[in-house]
């Protein structure tokens, strides 16, 4: 695959019902941080550090605009309870584009009014089920 922008990307979000929501028109922006522990186990004998691969981890966080329309971005984190898919295909929803899909738990919702009247939303979403998250391709 070659080089390529994140124009065009889709996103959807389970809502608190587990039915799955595009809300790729909501969102501004997001970041993806997919974790692993490093454990150490440095011995006495070592003059240098020494690690072992240890638990993985992922969260995401999503900046949008504020959408009150059914099935949209309100709609799909008003109520923060319950573990949700997250699914993310970058370069839109076509063959062989890359896929990551986490089941997660939303840490946090903050809406803010700017000053210019902008209703904008943040999201953080945290790994859920203990899978280790992996890229696949659509």
């Amino acid at each position: 695959m070659a080089k390529q922008t994140g124009l065009g990307d889709y996103l959807a979000v389970d809502d608190s019902g587990g039915t799955a929501r595009d809300i790729s028109n909501d969102i501004g922006d997001y970041g993806i941080n997919i974790a692993q522990e490093l454990v150490e186990t440095t011995g006495l004998d070592k003059s240098a550090r020494e690690r072992i691969t240890g638990m993985s981890d992922g969260d995401v966080s999503l900046n949008g605009f504020f959408n009150a329309a059914s099935n949209k971005s309100h709609d799909v984190f008003k109520t923060r309870t319950g573990t949700r898919t997250f699914d993310l295909r970058v370069g839109g929803n076509s063959s062989s584009n890359p896929k990551l899909a986490m089941e997660m738990q939303v840490a946090s919702y903050a809406i803010t009014r700017g000053s210019d009247g902008a209703m904008t939303w943040s999201v953080t979403l945290n790994l859920a089920d203990g899978t280790v998250p992996a890229w696949s391709t659509v």
